[in-house]
């Protein structure tokens, strides 16, 4: 349990630092040539750990098919419904709508795991959500016809999101966590790159300087290679309700980060919403379950 909190948060926490490196490298990079260089440098670190231990088990061909359609839910569908959605509707709306991923995720977890929809974990998720809704502050969100395209982008990449982490801990019963990484950035990359393709018509690469350069691979190894592996070993290792808390580490480490490094206020608003965080991560870790892996 506290092994599967540590990689859950820590993967979340490596996410909220990287959209301050994203807003930059976005400027020259366009969202899905990003995404699909991540997912082709995570995808060599994770290739490289994979071919340096032979002894992993490798799939049959209709488990690749599988782990596959799970990258392409995750990595192609979800995140680049979540690229779509910031494009067309606003910062504010995003992280109110995406925050919603966790209840997804305690919904798919109860129809497709069967664990169950105990008061406790509708509580923690209900008490961290609400903190999530304190930092951001919705009366800031402008939910008009205007960003409509893109707020629905948005709730559907949550929705995604949660049946990809929910889809994580299923196939993670019969696999390395490593080998599921591995695969589900395949998988990533058969969306990505097509839409890659798409984008490139309308928004070609910039000049690729050495500042960029360095972000695309801190992006590429440890916000993608060595997060994503977090992320799906804390599925393996603990039930997706429990799991589904973690996430909300994202914002509450993006708002400190905006505070040191942004010169952003650390406002009543953030102490709060992050107590409020913190609990609700802290309730969930009280209930014991059994992990499927020591």
């Amino acid at each position: 349990m506290i092994r599967g909190a540590i990689y859950g948060l820590s993967a979340a926490a490596i996410w909220g630092s990287m959209y301050v490196i994203s807003d930059v490298i976005l400027l020259t990079i366009p969202p899905f040539a990003l995404l699909t260089v991540r997912l082709v440098i995570g995808s060599l670190v994770l290739g490289l750990i994979v071919w340096r231990n032979p002894e992993l088990r490798f799939p049959a061909r209709q488990d690749i098919l599988r782990l596959l359609g799970v990258g392409v839910v995750g990595f192609g569908i979800s995140v680049g419904l979540q690229f779509v959605g910031t494009d067309k509707s606003t910062a504010v709306n995003g992280a109110l709508v995406t925050s919603a991923s966790p209840a997804f995720i305690l919904v798919f977890a109860a129809l497709i795991l069967r664990e169950k929809l105990t008061l406790r974990r509708i509580s923690a998720v209900a008490l961290a959500s609400l903190g999530v809704v304190v930092i951001i502050n919705p009366l800031q969100a402008n939910f008009s016809s205007d960003t409509f395209v893109g707020d629905l982008a948005l709730a559907l990449a949550a929705l995604t999101w949660g049946l990809y982490s929910v889809l994580v801990r299923q196939v993670s019963k019969d696999f390395d966590t490593r080998i599921v990484t591995l695969c589900a950035f395949l998988g990533g990359m058969i969306f990505a790159g097509s839409a890659m393709v798409v984008e490139h018509a309308t928004r070609p690469i910039g000049a690729i300087t050495p500042g960029v350069l360095l972000g695309v691979l801190y992006l590429g190894i440890i916000s993608t290679a060595v997060a994503m592996w977090l992320w799906n070993r804390a599925f393996a290792l603990v039930d997706a309700s429990i799991a589904a808390l973690f996430f909300f580490a994202q914002p509450l480490v993006g708002a400190l980060l905006s505070a040191l490094f942004l010169g952003q206020r650390m406002t009543p608003g953030l102490w709060v919403g992050s107590t409020l965080i913190v609990g609700g991560v802290l309730l969930s870790l009280t209930t014991s379950q059994p992990a499927l892996e020591a």
